[in-house]
C-alpha cells in the first residue's frame, strides 16, 4: 500500500500505529517533517525516516530519548520501542514527559546487518565528517541527521528539563552478566547512584565505567547535553520475531512506567547489588592480521590471570595486566583504528 499524502499518513499512524514499519517500507513519505495531536493532546513530530517525538498536553520535567536499532541487526530493543510507539500512536498509553524516538540504522534492519558501511555507533559527537571514514555512507549521513534530531529535541526545552537517553541494543557474544550499560566518560563529573538504581530496576546490574572520550552515540547526549545517558546492553543478537520477549519484561515495563510517570520500585544505591568495572585497556586493531586468542564465541565479561595472551598482531601481542581482566566487546573483525577489545577490572562507587 502506497501512502503519499501527509492527511492519509497521519490516518495511517493513529489508525495502525505503524511508524517503524512504514520508515522501512516507504522512507520517502517522511522526507517532509509532519506534526498532528492525538485526541489525548498528545503532539506527535515526524521528523524523519525512523525518528519522531512526542509532547503530552501537560509536561513532566523530563526530556527522554529512547534509540534502538543504531546497529540493525540488535532487534529486541527495536520491538520494544516499536511496541511504545505503537501503544502511544494508538492511545492505548499516555506519556507524562517529552520522549524522543529514534530507529537507528533502516537499511541493516532490512538486511539484517550490523551496518551497511559504517559502524553507525562509532561516528558521533562529530566522527562523521572524519577524513577517515566514508562520508558518502549512508551512516555517515545518518549520525549526522541524529545529531540535529537530538539536539534539537533538548534544546526545545533548554532550561526547565532533566534530560535522559537510554541507548538500548543487544551483544553480538553472550554474557556472563547478560544485560549490562557502559556509562559514558562524565569528565570529572559525579556518576548519578540513582541512575545506577534505576537501571537495577530494569534488570541491569552490571554497569561498565568508560574512562575516555568516545564517538558512541550516548556519550554525544551526555558530552553535549548533560544528559544521563547510557549504552544499555539487553542481551544477545537474535533476528526479528525470535526473542523470548519474557527476558524483555522488566526493563520493558520499567520503562514504559518512566515515560507514562508511574512510581518505579528502585531500590537505595548500594555497591553490594551491582557489578561495576571501569576500562583498563582499550586495544585497538593496527594490522589486517589481528587475530584474537580466545574462542570466538567467549562470553562477555570473561575473565583471566595476569600475563594472559588476548590477541596479537604483526610484531605486538596483547596481554592482560591484573588478575580478573575481563574482556568485553571482543571483535577482530572491525576497521584498521577502530576498537577490537576492551578490557576492564572490578571497582565500586566511592
Amino acid at each position: 500500500m502506497q501512502i503519499q499524502d501527509s492527511s492519509s499518513i497521519i490516518k495511517h499512524l493513529r489508525e495502525t500505529g505503524q511508524f517503524l514499519a512504514l520508515s522501512r517500507s516507504q522512507p520517502d513519505v517522511f522526507k517532509n517533517s509532519i506534526t498532528f495531536s492525538l485526541d489525548n493532546g498528545t503532539k506527535v513530530d515526524v521528523l524523519g525516516p525512523g525518528i519522531l517525538s512526542f509532547t503530552p498536553r501537560i509536561t513532566g520535567g523530563k526530556s527522554i530519548v529512547l534509540s534502538s536499532g543504531i546497529h540493525g541487526n540488535e532487534t529486541a530493543p527495536i520491538e520494544i520501542c516499536d511496541h511504545y510507539v505503537v501503544d502511544i500512536l494508538m492511545e492505548k498509553i499516555a506519556l507524562a514527559h517529552r520522549v524522543l524516538f529514534i530507529f537507528g540504522n533502516l537499511p541493516a534492519m532490512d538486511s539484517a546487518t550490523r551496518f551497511i558501511d559504517e559502524n553507525l555507533n562509532r561516528l558521533f559527537s562529530g566522527a562523521h565528517a572524519s577524513a577517515e571514514v566514508n562520508q558518502n555512507s549512508y551512516e555517515c549521513s545518518r549520525a549526522k541527521e541524529l545529531e540535529h534530531a537530538v539536539s534539537h529535541f533538548y534544546r526545545a526545552e533548554e532550561n526547565s528539563e532533566e534530560r535522559y537517553h537510554y541507548d538500548l541494543h543487544t551483544a553480538i557474544r553472550p554474557s556472563k552478566n547478560e544485560k549490562f550499560a557502559v556509562y559514558p566518560f562524565l569528565h570529572g563529573k559525579a556518576h548519578s547512584r540513582e541512575q545506577l538504581s534505576f537501571l537495577l530496576a530494569c534488570g541491569v546490574d552490571t554497569f561498565l565505567l568508560s574512562g575516555s572520550t568516545t564517538t558512541t552515540f550516548s556519550y554525544y547526549s551526555s558530552h553535549q547535553f548533560g544528559a544521563h545517558a547510557f549504552t544499555v546492553e539487553l542481551g544477545k543478537v537474535l533476528p526479528f520475531g525470535q526473542n523470548d520477549m519474557s527476558r524483555f519484561s522488566q526493563v520493558r515495563d520499567t520503562l514504559e512506567r518512566f515515560i507514562c510517570g508511574h512510581t518505579i520500585a528502585s531500590k537505595t544505591f548500594k555497591n553490594s547489588d551491582f557489578s561495576i568495572y571501569q576500562v583498563n585497556q582499550v586495544i585497538n586493531k593496527t594490522q589486517h592480521d589481528f587475530s584474537l586468542d580466545f574462542s570466538d564465541d567467549l562470553p562477555n565479561f570473561s575473565d583471566f590471570p595476569a600475563g594472559t595472551l588476548l590477541a596479537h598482531e604483526t610484531g605486538v601481542e596483547y596481554r592482560t595486566s591484573h588478575d580478573g581482566e575481563a574482556v568485553v566487546f571482543p571483535n577482530a573483525n572491525v576497521a584498521i583504528g577502530q576498537r577490537a577489545i576492551l578490557t576492564v577490572i572490578p571497582t565500586t562507587l566511592d
